[in-house]
This record gives C-alpha cells, sequence and structure tokens, in this order.
C-alpha cells in the first residue's frame, strides 16, 4: 500500500512473511485509516541491512513515520495509549 491516501508522513513497516506482530501492526494501521509501504524484509537482503542500520534492532515489524522510529508493535501501541501516536501519524510534534 502506498501513502498517497491520507495526509501525514508515510509510515513504512519493516515486515517479514510469517509475523504476527506485522499483521497485528498492519490491522491496527488499517483500523486508523491508514496506508504504509510494507518493505518486506525476507524478500530482500538489503532491505533487511537497511532496517537495521535505520533501526538498530534485528526483528519486525521495525515502525518509522516519517523519520521517526516508533519500533516494534508493542511500541506503536504504548505510544497509541500514552495519546502520543495520533499527533505523530498527523505529522504534528507530540
Amino acid at each position: 500500500m502506498s501513502d498517497t491516501a491520507t495526509d501525514g508522513p508515510a509510515i513504512t513497516l519493516y515486515t517479514t512473511a510469517i509475523c504476527p506482530y506485522c499483521v497485528a501492526a498492519k490491522n491496527f494501521l488499517k483500523s486508523k485509516g491508514r496506508s504504509w509501504n510494507e518493505v518486506r524484509i525476507d524478500l530482500d537482503p538489503e532491505e533487511r541491512d537497511r532496517m537495521i542500520a535505520r533501526a538498530r534492532r534485528t526483528s519486525v515489524p521495525q515502525i518509522f513515520v516519517g523519520e521517526t522510529h516508533v519500533g516494534g508493535y508493542d511500541d506503536m501501541m504504548a505510544l497509541h495509549r500514552a495519546g502520543k501516536l495520533e499527533p505523530l501519524l498527523a505529522g504534528v510534534d507530540a
């Protein structure tokens, strides 16, 4: 999916095919009416290296809103519960 249909910064999800937290992250973003750019690191080793360089983590999903590293699914949900995810998605400094 591309992020052209929504306002706010582009969302990038680094994922693999067999990752329940990746599915959960996509379902949550979908429930928010958001779209994203999915980068499958299991299909492209160079993208995996790029993700590790950007996120400093090896697990998936790794979620970026614009250039801001949100982290994984649990990190995104913690931001949501703290009321800090929605401003980030809207492109507003929280």
